[in-house]
Protein backbone atom coordinates (compact mmCIF):
# COMPACT_ATOMS: atom_id res chain seq x y z
CA UNK A 1 0.00 0.00 0.00
CA UNK A 2 3.12 2.16 0.32
CA UNK A 3 2.71 5.12 -2.80
CA UNK A 4 6.35 5.94 -3.08
CA UNK A 5 9.60 6.79 -1.24
CA UNK A 6 10.73 9.24 1.63
CA UNK A 7 12.40 12.22 1.50
CA UNK A 8 14.88 12.64 4.82
CA UNK A 9 15.91 15.73 4.92
CA UNK A 10 19.04 17.05 7.16
CA UNK A 11 20.77 20.66 7.55
CA UNK A 12 22.13 22.07 9.72
CA UNK A 13 25.49 24.42 10.10
CA UNK A 14 28.71 24.24 7.86
CA UNK A 15 30.78 21.32 9.99
CA UNK A 16 28.57 19.89 12.05
CA UNK A 17 29.46 16.61 10.38
CA UNK A 18 26.29 16.12 7.52
CA UNK A 19 28.50 14.36 5.14
CA UNK A 20 29.82 12.21 7.73
CA UNK A 21 27.05 10.82 8.85
CA UNK A 22 25.49 10.51 5.62
CA UNK A 23 28.30 8.62 4.12
CA UNK A 24 27.57 5.98 7.22
CA UNK A 25 23.72 6.14 6.10
CA UNK A 26 23.83 5.09 2.50
CA UNK A 27 26.17 2.37 3.66
CA UNK A 28 23.95 1.21 6.44
CA UNK A 29 20.57 1.19 4.40
CA UNK A 30 20.32 -0.85 1.30
CA UNK A 31 17.54 0.78 -0.32
CA UNK A 32 18.99 4.83 0.42
CA UNK A 33 20.27 7.13 -2.26
CA UNK A 34 21.83 10.73 -2.03
CA UNK A 35 20.21 13.35 -3.68
CA UNK A 36 23.38 14.97 -5.29
CA UNK A 37 22.96 18.67 -5.25
CA UNK A 38 23.68 20.92 -7.66
CA UNK A 39 25.95 23.96 -6.71
CA UNK A 40 28.30 27.12 -8.14
CA UNK A 41 30.55 26.96 -5.36
CA UNK A 42 33.95 26.01 -6.11
CA UNK A 43 35.00 21.89 -5.43
CA UNK A 44 37.52 21.27 -2.82
CA UNK A 45 40.26 19.09 -3.08
CA UNK A 46 38.42 15.80 -1.62
CA UNK A 47 35.26 16.03 -3.63
CA UNK A 48 33.94 14.66 -6.52
CA UNK A 49 32.22 15.97 -9.73
CA UNK A 50 29.08 14.11 -9.70
CA UNK A 51 29.48 12.34 -6.70
CA UNK A 52 29.73 15.13 -3.86
CA UNK A 53 28.06 17.56 -6.25
CA UNK A 54 26.93 18.64 -9.46
CA UNK A 55 29.55 21.49 -9.74
CA UNK A 56 28.20 24.39 -12.32
CA UNK A 57 29.06 27.79 -13.17
CA UNK A 58 26.27 30.85 -12.13
CA UNK A 59 25.24 31.41 -15.92
CA UNK A 60 24.12 27.50 -16.27
CA UNK A 61 22.42 27.45 -12.88
CA UNK A 62 20.53 30.39 -13.81
CA UNK A 63 19.71 28.86 -16.99
CA UNK A 64 18.20 25.97 -14.64
CA UNK A 65 16.21 27.64 -12.66
CA UNK A 66 14.19 29.65 -15.83
CA UNK A 67 13.63 26.31 -16.86
CA UNK A 68 12.21 24.90 -13.74
CA UNK A 69 14.54 22.06 -13.61
CA UNK A 70 14.97 22.41 -9.21
CA UNK A 71 12.84 21.06 -6.75
CA UNK A 72 14.55 24.27 -4.45
CA UNK A 73 17.36 26.13 -4.96
CA UNK A 74 18.99 28.53 -2.46
CA UNK A 75 21.74 31.08 -2.30
CA UNK A 76 23.73 30.35 0.70
CA UNK A 77 27.53 32.00 1.55
CA UNK A 78 27.07 33.60 -1.99
CA UNK A 79 26.49 30.42 -4.04
CA UNK A 80 24.13 28.78 -5.78
CA UNK A 81 22.48 25.46 -4.58
CA UNK A 82 19.74 23.41 -5.68
CA UNK A 83 18.01 20.24 -5.74
CA UNK A 84 16.82 18.51 -9.08
CA UNK A 85 13.09 17.66 -9.83
CA UNK A 86 13.72 14.83 -11.92
CA UNK A 87 16.15 13.30 -9.60
CA UNK A 88 13.96 13.05 -6.82
CA UNK A 89 11.14 12.23 -8.73
CA UNK A 90 12.53 8.98 -9.96
CA UNK A 91 14.00 7.76 -6.73
CA UNK A 92 10.74 8.76 -5.07
CA UNK A 93 9.33 6.35 -7.65
CA UNK A 94 11.47 3.72 -6.93
CA UNK A 95 10.42 3.62 -3.63
CA UNK A 96 13.95 4.65 -2.33
CA UNK A 97 14.89 6.72 0.92
CA UNK A 98 16.22 9.72 -0.35
CA UNK A 99 18.59 11.51 1.69
CA UNK A 100 19.14 15.61 1.03
CA UNK A 101 21.98 17.29 2.47
CA UNK A 102 20.04 21.04 2.02
CA UNK A 103 19.88 24.47 4.12
CA UNK A 104 16.99 25.75 6.17
CA UNK A 105 15.84 28.01 3.28
CA UNK A 106 15.90 24.70 0.75
CA UNK A 107 13.74 22.88 3.37
CA UNK A 108 11.17 25.22 3.67
CA UNK A 109 10.95 25.08 -0.30
CA UNK A 110 10.82 21.88 -0.35
CA UNK A 111 8.53 21.46 2.85
CA UNK A 112 5.72 23.19 0.82
CA UNK A 113 5.81 20.41 -1.90
CA UNK A 114 6.29 17.43 -0.77
CA UNK A 115 5.55 17.76 2.90
CA UNK A 116 3.69 14.01 3.36
CA UNK A 117 7.15 12.49 1.98
CA UNK A 118 9.66 14.45 4.54
CA UNK A 119 11.21 13.65 7.77
CA UNK A 120 13.40 16.12 8.85
CA UNK A 121 16.35 16.36 11.41
CA UNK A 122 18.55 19.47 12.55
CA UNK A 123 22.32 18.03 13.11
CA UNK A 124 24.31 20.45 15.21
CA UNK A 125 27.14 20.80 17.43
CA UNK A 126 26.66 21.40 21.48
CA UNK A 127 28.05 24.56 20.21
CA UNK A 128 29.39 27.51 18.59
CA UNK A 129 32.91 27.15 19.80
CA UNK A 130 32.86 23.46 18.68
CA UNK A 131 31.49 24.55 15.53
CA UNK A 132 34.39 26.95 15.18
CA UNK A 133 37.09 24.09 16.06
CA UNK A 134 35.79 21.38 13.07
CA UNK A 135 35.84 24.56 10.63
CA UNK A 136 39.06 25.65 11.33
CA UNK A 137 40.70 21.93 11.75
CA UNK A 138 39.73 20.90 8.42
CA UNK A 139 41.45 23.92 6.81
CA UNK A 140 39.18 24.00 3.62
CA UNK A 141 37.76 27.71 4.23
CA UNK A 142 40.19 30.84 4.85
CA UNK A 143 39.82 32.78 7.89
CA UNK A 144 37.24 35.17 6.37
CA UNK A 145 34.98 32.05 4.91
CA UNK A 146 34.86 31.05 8.90
CA UNK A 147 33.67 33.63 10.30
CA UNK A 148 31.09 34.18 7.12
CA UNK A 149 30.19 30.55 7.82
CA UNK A 150 29.16 31.36 11.36
CA UNK A 151 27.30 33.80 11.29
CA UNK A 152 24.97 32.05 8.96
CA UNK A 153 25.37 29.21 11.32
CA UNK A 154 23.87 31.76 14.17
CA UNK A 155 20.79 32.77 11.60
CA UNK A 156 20.40 29.15 10.83
CA UNK A 157 19.71 27.92 14.50
CA UNK A 158 16.69 30.02 14.44
CA UNK A 159 14.59 27.58 12.45
CA UNK A 160 15.24 24.53 14.49
CA UNK A 161 11.64 24.56 15.87
CA UNK A 162 10.81 23.79 12.00
CA UNK A 163 12.34 20.48 12.17
CA UNK A 164 10.97 17.03 13.45
CA UNK A 165 14.18 16.41 15.22
CA UNK A 166 17.50 17.73 16.74
CA UNK A 167 20.44 15.45 16.67
CA UNK A 168 23.38 17.23 18.63
CA UNK A 169 27.33 15.69 17.24
CA UNK A 170 29.09 15.73 20.40
CA UNK A 171 30.13 11.98 19.75
CA UNK A 172 30.33 10.76 16.23
CA UNK A 173 28.41 7.19 16.99
CA UNK A 174 25.75 8.12 19.46
CA UNK A 175 24.94 10.70 16.88
CA UNK A 176 24.79 8.09 13.89
CA UNK A 177 22.79 5.70 15.84
CA UNK A 178 20.16 8.37 16.27
CA UNK A 179 20.53 9.41 12.55
CA UNK A 180 19.79 5.92 12.07
CA UNK A 181 17.40 5.02 13.88
CA UNK A 182 14.79 8.34 12.51
CA UNK A 183 16.20 7.24 9.09
CA UNK A 184 14.48 3.69 9.64
CA UNK A 185 11.28 5.49 10.99
CA UNK A 186 11.22 7.97 7.73
CA UNK A 187 9.80 4.57 5.60
CA UNK A 188 7.51 3.92 8.31
CA UNK A 189 5.89 7.16 8.25
CA UNK A 190 1.82 7.17 8.07
CA UNK A 191 1.43 9.69 5.56
CA UNK A 192 3.72 7.52 3.18
CA UNK A 193 0.89 5.20 3.33
CA UNK A 194 -2.98 5.20 1.26
CA UNK A 195 -4.16 4.65 4.58
CA UNK A 196 -8.48 4.64 3.14
CA UNK A 197 -7.10 1.82 0.72
CA UNK A 198 -5.19 -0.12 3.35
CA UNK A 199 -8.64 -0.19 5.06
CA UNK A 200 -10.31 -1.36 2.48
CA UNK A 201 -8.18 -3.97 1.92
CA UNK A 202 -7.97 -5.07 5.56
CA UNK A 203 -11.64 -5.09 5.64
CA UNK A 204 -12.03 -7.46 2.46
CA UNK A 205 -9.04 -10.04 3.56
CA UNK A 206 -10.27 -13.53 3.68
CA UNK A 207 -9.49 -15.39 6.47
CA UNK A 208 -7.07 -18.19 6.81
CA UNK A 209 -7.66 -21.78 6.53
Amino acid sequence: MKNKGALLVISGPSGAGKSSIIKELLKQIPNAVFSISTTTRNKREDEVDGVNYHFTDEKSFQKEIEEGAFLEWANVHGCFYGTSLKQIVKFLDEEKLVILDIDVQGYMLLKKRLKRYITSVFLTTKNIEELKARLLLRQSDSKTEVKKRLKNAIAEMNYINRYKYLVINDDFKTAFAQMLNIAHSALNKRSLIDSDKFIQTWKRAKKAK
